[in-house]
């Protein structure tokens, strides 16, 4: 047998161990569920054994609190219900949704990535797909769904390799997960889980959801040059020319109609009329936008970022839907705004039982003496910052590869890194960043990613014998090459001490 074969034998190996590990996993709802019982479990047995750390920051002793105790329980059943509601990704999530539904349903959200695709030139093909997958991650499904094959279609019409073009638009939508120039719904979920981790220690610490922008906005142009590079140097040359029989476009894919045209110009109009009124608010220095102390950085356009997520995307999405016809009454409005709802039900089930782990993990004391504890292990070590974030980046890239969901994952990794680091003097905005470059780099190759199958499906249009190792032979370039570009943006990033976000530092400082 050749070192090839034996190579792709191995390989294949690999993926199988992979497929079948991650298919074991219960559901993600169901893994919450054991964590909160586990914490349960262990606060007992910490109590028991009187289990303590000096809180770095107070200097008292911090012991395990025995939640299995008559007043543990009395707490546990008493406080389940604002457990849930009062979990803080939740609401922040529900109101996100509520706009980016509208502009998804009328069609607006659509149409933008088809005028960027469909209109660009030849040359920039390859970037406008990936940059387009990237920005399609705003909201939830349409990158997926609409791109990917949209992608195929284009590259085979101007004579090249379709599954390339899909490839393209895979990697930016998914690889490319966390980057982007507008805010989308990941960044106030992510946001609102590390709040809660991070007060775990400082009971008062805010994370807002522009927590990451300066360095994702950076990464989106990194990425897309990264993407379109991979392409066309690596990924286009190894499939080579297309053979098969030319598919016939799809209405869905055709160009956009005068109608639609319009119903952009009307959206642009409605952006240019939020944005001189937000100009207006934060321009002068008594501006109604300013903060109390006179500040942008402390202003609500900053605090209070998905209630200007949802009034854009919702006044994007009605001038559009209602030039367009998308939307005929205020009844079509709401069914949109329902629709986007309907999406949510897996992640409400999912949030209820993250937020009794995370408030278990909280009220025990667990998460601030795994954290003491973890912190001086790694100081005992003292492997600097940059080796720490990636080998940080490494844990979430490999963990990525058996459990699909970004927030599920966050849920768990956050209540024990972010207080641990915030002891070493890291800012919980620093391990959200380290995290999403983990999170995204290995969606491309991960059968566990919830669109996986369906990525095969479409490829499969163009080469029926194609499978899961297709796929992942085909994406591994993507993910080893953002892999590499995410680590040294991250490397420069730290070593100029550039803020991640607006008055998002990397570093941290424990109150006294």
């Amino acid at each position: 047998m050749s070192r090839s074969m034996k190579s792709a034998g191995i390989f294949q190996r690999m993926l199988n161990w992979t497929e079948r590990a991650g298919n074991a996993l219960p559901h993600p709802a169901t893994l919450f569920a054991l964590f909160a019982l586990t914490a349960l479990v262990l606060s007992a047995v910490g109590h028991v054994l009187g289990w303590g750390v000096v809180h770095p920051g107070t200097k008292e002793i911090v012991r395990a609190v025995n939640l299995l105790s008559h007043d543990g329980i009395h707490r546990v059943l008493l406080e389940m219900v604002d457990n849930f509601t009062g979990f803080a990704p939740l609401g922040i999530v529900l109101v996100a949704m509520l706009g980016i539904g509208i502009a998804e349903q009328s069609g607006l959200i659509s149409a933008v990535i088809r005028m960027l695709v469909l209109n660009s030139h030849k040359h920039l093909l390859t970037f406008v797909i990936v940059f387009a997958g990237i920005l399609s991650n705003v909201a939830s499904d349409v990158g997926y769904i609409l791109l990917i094959p949209l992608a195929g279609v284009i590259f085979q019409a101007v004579g090249r390799n379709p599954i390339a073009g899909m490839a393209a638009a895979f990697a930016g939508v998914s690889g490319g997960f966390s980057a982007n120039l507008v805010l989308g719904t990941v960044d106030p979920l992510l946001a609102g889980l590390s709040q809660e981790a991070a007060r775990i220690l400082d009971p008062v610490y805010e994370v807002n959801p522009t927590a990451n922008y300066f360095f994702m906005a950076a990464s989106t142009f990194v990425i897309g040059f990264t993407g379109t590079f991979i392409t066309e140097k690596v990924v286009e040359p190894r499939l080579g020319n297309y053979t098969g029989e030319a598919e016939e476009k799809e209405n869905s894919f055709d160009k956009l109609s005068k109608k639609e045209k319009k119903g952009l110009l009307m959206a642009l109009l409605t952006l240019i009329a939020i944005i001189i009124i937000t100009l207006i608010g934060i321009i002068p220095d008594n501006g109604f936008f300013r903060g109390s102390d006179g500040t942008v950085l402390s202003s609500p356009l900053i605090r209070g970022v998905v209630a200007m997520l949802f009034i854009t995307a919702s006044a994007m999405g009605l001038a559009y839907g209602f030039t367009t016809g998308a939307f005929k009454d205020d009844a079509d409005v709401m069914k949109g705004m329902a629709s986007s709802m309907k999406t949510l039900a897996t992640y409400l089930v999912l949030v209820f039982f993250a937020a009794q782990f995370v408030a278990y993990f909280k009220w025990s004391n667990l998460g601030i003496i795994l954290a003491v504890k973890g912190a001086n292990l790694l100081m005992s070590v003292d492997i600097g910052l940059i080796p720490l974030m990636i080998l940080f980046i490494l844990l979430a890239a490999s963990i990525n590869m058996l459990m699909g969901s970004a927030s599920a994952k966050w849920a768990i990794l956050a209540p024990v890194f972010i207080p641990m680091f915030m002891i070493m003097g890291y800012s919980p905005e620093l391990s959200q960043v380290v995290y999403r470059i983990g999170d995204s780099v290995t969606n491309v190759i991960s059968p566990m990613m919830s669109f996986f199958a369906l990525i095969i499906a479409f490829v499969q249009k163009y080469d029926p014998k194609a499978g899961i190792g297709t796929i992942i032979a085909t994406m591994v370039p993507y993910s080893i090459a953002f892999l590499i570009v995410w680590i040294l943006l991250l490397v420069v990033w730290l070593v100029l001490g550039i803020p991640l976000g607006p008055n998002a530092g990397i570093h941290y400082t424990l109150p006294n």
